[in-house]
């Protein structure tokens, strides 16, 4: 129970205590704005914004930021940083001159923005109120602005305010700066007197401007009136002038209308002359140029004529284009309908094909995959019959091989009689594949070419034996000689129903292909000697393989 006590007591006193933390901080923790400074005095102030006056004196300064105010150890206090106006005014101020002035101006100062600067107010005004503040600037400034009117002339401070405010601003600076402030702007708004001085000055220069105003009126009064007699003077001139000009040109019109009357007559009397003449001219000429109107006009009704010929062509070649072009179009339109008619039997027809293309390779798969199974059963049994087969085959040759040992020489020689029909039939098999048979007798053998044909295949045979001999190395003759009765006499039926078989039943077989020629030797019945004649037998053959 108490291990349970101190799980709970111990995690409530850490949060407990992190509370207590996060209040104090929260509570110590200040935040500046950027138009004040905060003041921080204490210890542990670090080594940032840090101002020393070299005996031992720290304050801390914060601007635009914020700051942990150490508890005990550390204090903070605000100062604004806004500027101030301030309303500059002087008494009589006697100037060098010993004119008395008075003057007015406005001056802007505020904080200065270093950290000596702050420092330096902090120290000077913390803990005042503002109107202290601005009250020790003013006097300031109002001392150094007599002191620079004494300095000047009444003329220099009216007429150049620009330098003089420059020189109180620079004066006055120097003081403010010790106090920590800055004059942001200065100017001067007003300067006057009580005893009409500045009006004085301005007096000799009204009294000249009127002056020149009155002799430049009188000028212009003068000048007018002499311009205005030189006007006069001309215009008279200028009537006079007029008035002779006039009787010139009276006496100059009446001669030229007396020439002009004269050449008028003198030019009538050739008028009336040249008119006639002029008349037959125009005559002739207005001929001329109406039958030249005349070959206009039968010139442009032959033009129109033509144009109206050449607008029925286009007219009727148009209607005949149109026509074609319309027949054309529904041909064109014919054949469009049929060719996507036969493109959608096409598409159709291919769908089909697609579809029993698919149909019946889905069914040849099926197919196949039976057909498969098939084999792979066929085979299966295939196999299994072979193997039985072998079985079969391997006990027949054991007890083949125990004959061999208990009857010696008259089993090889029973096996022998039974395997002559087979040997028989596999010698003959080249033959039987004849499909026609054509037998050419000249008549100069004995015989028919049917009994020839037999003495082949009986001769044939009767090497038989030989070829067994030679192949095998057993000898029929001897192991027949070697036995006598009823088992010599069942070989021998066995050889002759062999060759019986082949004489009759293999080799008899004829068909209608392709012939070939087969030489079988004759015997010449003069001489006795075995020759082979010019066409013999004719064997023809052609399989189809």
């Amino acid at each position: 129970m108490a291990f349970l006590n101190e799980m709970i007591i111990v995690p409530a006193i850490v949060i407990v205590v992190l509370i207590v933390l996060g209040i104090t901080f929260w509570a110590r923790y200040k935040t500046v704005s950027t138009d004040e400074a905060m003041v921080v005095t204490g210890s542990f102030l670090g080594s940032r914004n840090i101002s020393d006056d070299g005996a031992g004196r720290k304050i801390k300064i914060v601007r635009g930021g914020g700051a942990f105010i150490l508890p005990i150890f550390q204090k903070s206090e605000f100062l604004s940083l806004l500027s101030h106006k301030l309303d500059v005014t002087t008494p009589e101020v006697y100037t060098e001159q010993g004119v008395p002035v008075l003057a007015d101006g406005v001056a802007i100062i505020k904080i200065g923005s270093s950290v000596e600067d702050v420092a330096t107010a902090a120290e000077q005004f913390m803990g005042k109120p503002i109107q202290a503040l601005q009250a020790e600037a003013q006097e300031v400034l109002e001392g150094h602005l007599r002191s620079i009117m004494g300095s000047m002339t009444v003329e220099e401070v009216y007429r150049n305010r620009d330098r003089f405010a420059q020189e109180v601003q620079s004066v006055a600076a120097r003081d403010l700066k010790k106090m920590g402030l800055q004059i942001v702007s200065f100017t001067i708004k007003d300067i006057r007197d009580k005893h009409g001085y500045l009006e004085s000055l301005g007096k000799p220069r009204i009294a000249a401007v009127k002056r020149d105003a009155e002799i430049a009126e009188a000028e212009a009064v003068r000048d007018s009136r002499v311009q205005k007699a030189l006007a006069e003077e001309a215009g008279q001139k200028a009537e006079l002038l007029r008035d002779t000009n006039i009787a010139e040109a009276s006496k100059e019109k009446e001669l030229k209308v007396a020439s002009f009357k004269k050449d008028q007559d003198t030019a009538r009397a050739e008028a009336d002359q040249a008119y006639h003449i002029q008349e037959a001219k125009a005559k002739q000429i207005m001929m001329e140029e109406q039958m030249k109107i005349e070959l206009v006009r039968k010139e442009r009704e032959i033009d129109l004529q033509e144009r109206e010929i050449t607008v029925r062509e286009k007219y009727y070649d148009a209607e005949v284009k149109k026509k074609a072009e319309a027949d054309r179009f529904s041909v064109e339109q014919a054949a469009e309908a049929e060719k996507a008619r036969k493109m959608r039997q096409a598409e159709a027809h291919q769908y089909s094909i697609e579809t029993e293309a698919k149909a019946s390779a889905e069914q040849q798969r099926l197919a196949g995959q039976a057909e498969a199974d098939a084999e792979r059963a066929k085979g299966t049994a295939e196999a299994e019959v072979i193997r039985l087969r072998g079985l079969a085959e391997a006990e027949a040759k054991q007890k083949l091989a125990e004959a061999f040992q208990n009857y010696g020489q008259a089993a090889i020689l029973d096996l022998v009689a039974k395997m002559l029909p087979e040997l028989a039939g596999k010698i003959a098999e080249p033959i039987s594949a004849i499909d026609k048979l054509t037998v050419v007798d000249t008549g100069k053998g004995e015989g028919g070419g049917a009994t020839r044909v037999s003495n082949y295949v009986t001769e044939l045979m009767a090497t038989a034996p030989e070829m067994l001999k030679s192949v095998s190395g057993l000898d029929i003759e001897e192991l027949i000689k070697g036995f006598a009765g009823g088992r010599s006499q069942q070989v021998g039926n066995s050889v002759s129903e062999t060759r019986s078989d082949i004489a009759t039943n293999k080799y008899s077989q004829t068909a209608d292909s392709s012939e070939s020629v087969l030489s079988l030797p004759t015997q010449d019945a003069n001489d006795q000697d075995h020759t082979t004649t010019s066409t013999g037998i004719g064997i023809s053959s052609e399989q189809e393989r």
